[in-house]
């Protein structure tokens, strides 16, 4: 189990210029935007605009804080809070985003096409939650924090926004000392 620490994240110029990402992870580590299988990022919207084309990638997006209207060219039209589940469209189709209640954080999962495919879950956490082994990677990132994860030793703590990878067969409980929300993402 890998922990990924929010606070070491560097921010990069989205794609098109517009704004600013952090990546989580990534496979391979180092991937660059071109040669990625898959790639978990958090991302600052703070005016409206078009998003980044990315052909052949599907994309699911999560907002954990704000609200935005998301409209995506054949695929429609989202209306994006904390509260709503998570849009998934093609990352080659024209899509904007209108902020609602901004500035907007959003968690991006996007996955190679044909080589990946990606899912993206929000998780409640009120009591301990085992992350059980499976055959695929996964990355659990604290939305609001601060949770505990143990995976037999010392349990770790994870503050707001740091994240998890989890490697195929390892398993992990999440802690949490009041209600707190993480998301899971799992790629195979």
């Amino acid at each position: 189990m890998q922990v990924l620490r929010a606070a070491l994240r560097v921010a990069a110029p989205w794609k098109n210029g517009g704004g600013v990402t952090r990546e989580i992870a990534a496979s391979p580590p180092g991937a660059g935007f071109d040669d990625f299988r898959w790639r978990v990022s958090m991302a600052e919207v703070r005016s409206d605009g078009p998003f980044s084309l990315f052909p052949e990638v599907d994309r699911i997006l999560a907002v954990i804080e704000g609200r935005l209207a998301l409209s995506v060219a054949g695929g429609g039209a989202f209306d994006l809070s904390p509260a709503s589940p998570p849009a998934a469209f093609p990352g080659d189709a024209a899509a904007t985003g209108r902020l609602l209640e901004g500035p907007v954080l959003d968690l991006n999962v996007m996955t190679r096409r044909g080589d990946v495919t990606g899912a993206l879950e929000r998780l409640e956490i009120h009591q301990p939650l085992v992350l059980r082994p499976f055959a695929g990677e996964r990355v659990v990132v604290a939305a609001s924090g601060p949770l505990l994860a143990v995976s037999g030793g010392p349990p770790i703590s994870l503050a707001r926004f740091d994240a998890l990878l989890l490697e195929p067969g390892e398993t992990a409980t999440l802690e949490a000392a009041r209600p707190a929300t993480a998301y899971l993402a799992v790629f195979r």
